[in-house]
């Protein structure tokens, strides 16, 4: 798996703990959710991404590879 951007899609606000979590990934907040995306270099990360917001005690709603 070759570098892809992901959009990771969780339930509301992130808090700056939370934030701090995902230096160099970009994070828009879009009420009552909010959109972390940014490059995932490969299968293990992706899982390590997920990990960690389950390990934060966030909500994923949607994780999928953005077109590009």
């Amino acid at each position: 798996m070759a570098t892809r951007r992901y959009e990771f899609r969780v339930d509301g606000r992130l808090s700056e703990a939370a934030r701090s979590a995902f230096v160099g990934m970009r994070i828009t907040e879009v009420p009552p959710q909010t959109i972390i995306d940014g490059d995932v270099l490969d299968e293990s990360h992706l899982h390590g991404i997920i990990v960690q917001l389950q390990t934060l005690g966030i909500t994923v709603v949607s994780v999928h590879p953005v077109p590009g």
